[in-house]
């Protein structure tokens, strides 16, 4: 099992090692954690020499956080080039679309310069894109996208119109079900849409679930009840799901 989008760094610091070791011990085999500023993307590549084989890192800045200063973009994608040796995705990066009302006017203009930016350094890098982009910015994350035809992109937890869903599997992009699809009939009939060819598992943790997960800790532990949720969706078996997504998961990210 491969969690494809979590927020390692956002968990305790002195919990860090006995929760790898008790997810690693239960199944879990690689997690692909992302950065939401410069200062977590530093967090991230410490926890990747780390762990250098449990952790297939992404560098980037979370576009519903106030954009980065010229000075932070500049130092973030120095930072992206000199470190590609250690990198296997760009993200999270994407469009603002919770926060725009506590966010500058320009927000999401200037988010979508980045998106530009970040994209082009995915091409000349030959990296994917781990993507926020939901509801009706998806489909503008997707104009951006047919501008950097090489990249290919990760849509995580995506909420977006079905003709935007449609436009982005046909690009070939990726999309991934959280631990809500056990609980959510909006997940469970986008599941019955993605291809297994396209279809990851996250769980964007440390962010906290409702339905069978409430109260708990999110860990990517919850992906086996997500797995088999989705492949009674797609009338395959638990393990050949998780095995077809581990195998999406590497041929993305490796």
């Amino acid at each position: 099992m491969i969690d494809s989008h979590i927020h390692l760094d956002q968990y305790p610091h002195d919990q860090i090692a006995s929760l790898l070791e008790q997810w690693r011990e239960t199944g879990i085999e690689k997690v692909v954690a992302v950065s939401t500023s410069l200062a977590s993307s530093y967090r991230t590549l410490e926890l990747k020499v780390q762990y250098p084989d449990f952790i297939l890192a992404a560098l980037g800045a979370h576009p519903e956080e106030h954009p980065p200063s010229d000075f932070e973009l500049a130092e973030l994608t120095t930072l992206i080039r000199r470190e590609r040796s250690l990198l296997s995705a760009i993200g999270e990066v994407g469009l603002p679309h919770y926060a725009l009302d506590r966010l500058p006017s320009t927000a999401l203009n200037r988010q979508q310069e980045l998106l530009h930016v970040f994209a082009a350094l995915a091409g000349e890098l030959s990296l994917p894109l781990v993507l926020h982009a939901v509801h009706d910015k998806a489909a503008l994350a997707v104009n951006c996208l047919r501008q950097h035809a090489k990249v290919k992109a990760h849509f995580h937890w995506l909420k977006a119109p079905s003709a935007t869903v449609t436009q982005i599997l046909s690009d070939g992009h990726y999309l991934s079900l959280t631990p809500e699809v056990c609980y959510q009939q909006r997940d469970q009939l986008l599941a019955a849409r993605i291809p297994m060819g396209q279809l990851l598992l996250e769980t964007d943790g440390p962010w906290p679930f409702a339905g069978p997960f409430a109260g708990q800790m999110t860990s990517p532990l919850m992906l086996f009840q997500t797995a088999e949720m989705v492949a009674a969706i797609k009338g395959v078996s638990k393990d050949h799901l998780i095995r077809q997504c581990a195998e999406n998961a590497v041929r993305l990210y490796s």
